[in-house]
């Protein structure tokens, strides 16, 4: 029962993962991170294929091994909280609710900056 826990999490952190690189506004990463993670702990060989992935294989490594994040995703990441509530200001939600989710995704940028970002390979480093 634990394992189809584990491994119906992985699907559907995929699949929120596919909606996001495909869908503007909604995160990649972010659901990929979490479908290795669910992965590590019910389906190895999903964990697997996920860590070795051509695209987002090094991002989710890195995240593993070293929590740092790429700018890139950072200001994409970013730009895309800064449209949704902007976006959602503008909606016929409650005060309250377009207080508490911009302010939630400003708590998630404020945390998504100050993760440390992958270091270059040493023979990419430009020698001074």
């Amino acid at each position: 029962m634990r394992v189809i826990f584990w491994r119906c999490l992985v699907v559907i952190f995929i699949i929120l993962g596919v909606i996001g690189a495909i869908l503007p506004g909604m995160p990649t990463t972010v659901f990929l991170i979490l479908a290795a993670w669910a992965a590590s702990k019910g389906w190895p060989e999903m964990d697997a294929w996920l860590l070795n992935h051509p695209k987002y294989g090094p991002t989710l490594r890195n995240w593993r091994e070293n929590g740092t994040v790429p700018r890139r995703a950072k200001w994409i990441a970013s730009i895309m909280m800064l449209i949704s509530g902007v976006i959602m200001l503008f909606t016929n939600a409650p005060w309250w609710v377009k207080l508490f989710t911009d302010t939630v995704m400003l708590v998630v940028a404020i945390w998504l900056w100050c993760r440390p970002e992958p270091q270059a390979p040493k023979n990419e480093q430009i020698e001074r």
